[in-house]
């Protein structure tokens, strides 16, 4: 008998990205948050990722900060992202395309 791998299927879209975090988020007690209670944490995550771009860069950081690595940091961001979306019921593969339709009309300098 052939048992279901755990985790985020390998090639998955940005909706079954958004889709497996929502549900690992309410199944690992995180369901109940707020969306400022998201959007908060999102701003602690920033900032953590600031702070490991800071160390990568060896620019000077607290002595006693614990420090991520960028890629964990942005997987952190992105979670969060996605939650939020999550929240207001927002696609964001579909909002993604819509507004790259938007960019890709724009004249960049």
């Amino acid at each position: 008998m052939k048992t279901k791998e755990k985790g985020l299927p390998a090639g998955a879209t940005l909706g079954e990205l958004q889709r497996y975090i929502e549900r690992e988020a309410k199944g690992r007690g995180f369901g109940n948050q707020t969306a400022l209670q998201k959007c908060l944490i999102l701003g602690e995550e920033v900032g953590e990722l600031f702070k490991a771009v800071r160390k990568e860069e060896k620019m000077p950081i607290g002595a006693h900060s614990k420090v991520g690595t960028i890629s964990e940091e942005l997987a952190d961001v992105l979670m969060y992202v996605c939650t939020i979306a999550s929240f207001y019921g927002v696609d964001l593969e579909q909002a993604f395309r819509a507004k790259d339709k938007v960019h890709s009309k724009r004249v960049w300098r």
